[in-house]
């Protein structure tokens, strides 16, 4: 196996994580990065690099001209911005012999369309966050402001009045408007095999969180949330690993914020507390039956992200 790890650049941990799938697996594997960024520090990581162009430069048939070159069996999407790509070429890659963790288009798109995604989940009757193009339509006095297409957290604006929300709208290219919740903030880790069954769901707290990504963070249980996401994941058609974000107000009651269909920043957590979601996605792909797996939860744990140093002998 050649595992292909796209946009890696500082995603040390789950490039970590996919080499200890691969070695669990009991097979040969190679992890093959890549980046638009030459320098990026993920590359020391990898067992070899590859300097890719942006995908939307990047015709399918020269991905998988690149990928037959270096041997890809397996690619691994992280970022948000490349999963439609994939989504949408997916089936032309394994025709090809070549297996994509992400979900399909339609999954992908809805996850990635803030105001679709609250209309949809809405009607299934899920505790989505209202959400609404018109400030008009929102009944609260103080909001969220954010785009309405992709995912994260860049040009959010949160707590606002009514004034503030208009003027930050103002400098968005699709703003949508949702009320905002005072809450506890909650990722939920699952994994979808290709069946459509969630082979299990790790809750965690955010405990500090920098720039949208969890720097600690800590398992729990609670057994109807857990249910929640599973049946989220069907409602939305998802297939691999997928984070899930809440809220939890004073009341306890869930409000969810959004869906990643993706591996999230601080998901080696959920794969320490036993969400093994490269090594299953490995195993799906070679026949392996996951029914023979079991899901075991392995206790509650804690994560703490930290900087470390790589030091290694150098020539010039």
């Amino acid at each position: 196996m050649n595992i292909l790890v796209t946009s890696v650049s500082r995603k040390v941990p789950l490039l970590l994580a996919v080499k200890a799938a691969g070695r669990k697996l009991g097979r040969e594997v190679t992890v093959t990065g890549a980046d638009l960024d030459p320098a990026c520090p993920g590359q020391y990581f990898t067992d070899s690099f590859w300097l890719m162009p942006p995908l939307d430069q990047l015709a399918v048939e020269k991905f998988l001209g690149g990928c037959q070159k270096r041997g890809i069996t397996h690619v691994i999407p992280t970022r948000d911005g490349e999963l439609l790509y994939f989504a949408r070429n997916r089936h032309y890659l394994a025709g090809h012999g070549i297996w994509v963790l992400v979900s399909a288009p339609g999954a992908v798109e809805t996850c990635l369309d803030k105001l679709e995604f609250c209309r949809r989940l809405s009607r299934a009757g899920f505790p989505v966050i209202p959400t609404a193009e018109r400030i008009s339509e929102v009944n609260s006095d103080r909001l969220v402001v954010k785009e309405r297409y992709g995912a994260g957290g860049k040009q959010i604006g949160l707590n606002l009045t009514r004034e503030e929300a208009a003027r930050h709208a103002a400098g968005l290219s699709a703003p949508v408007f949702q009320p905002y919740i005072q809450g506890e903030e909650i990722s939920a880790d699952l994994y979808v095999d290709r069946q459509g069954r969630t082979k299990g769901v790790i809750l965690r707290t955010r405990d500090m969180v920098v720039n949208g990504e969890a720097q600690v963070s800590t398992t729990f249980r609670d057994p109807r949330l857990e249910e929640l996401c599973a049946a989220l994941a069907g409602e939305l058609g998802l297939y691999g690993h997928a984070v899930f974000q809440f809220f939890r107000d004073e009341e306890g009651a869930y409000h969810l914020v959004e869906a990643n269909p993706r591996f999230g920043g601080a998901s080696t957590l959920s794969i320490a507390a036993g969400l093994e979601s490269f090594y299953w996605f490995l195993l799906e792909t070679i026949g392996g039956d996951l029914d023979a797996h079991l899901f075991q939860r392995r206790g509650e744990k804690r994560l703490v992200r930290y900087p470390a140093d790589l030091i290694f002998d150098y020539e010039r």
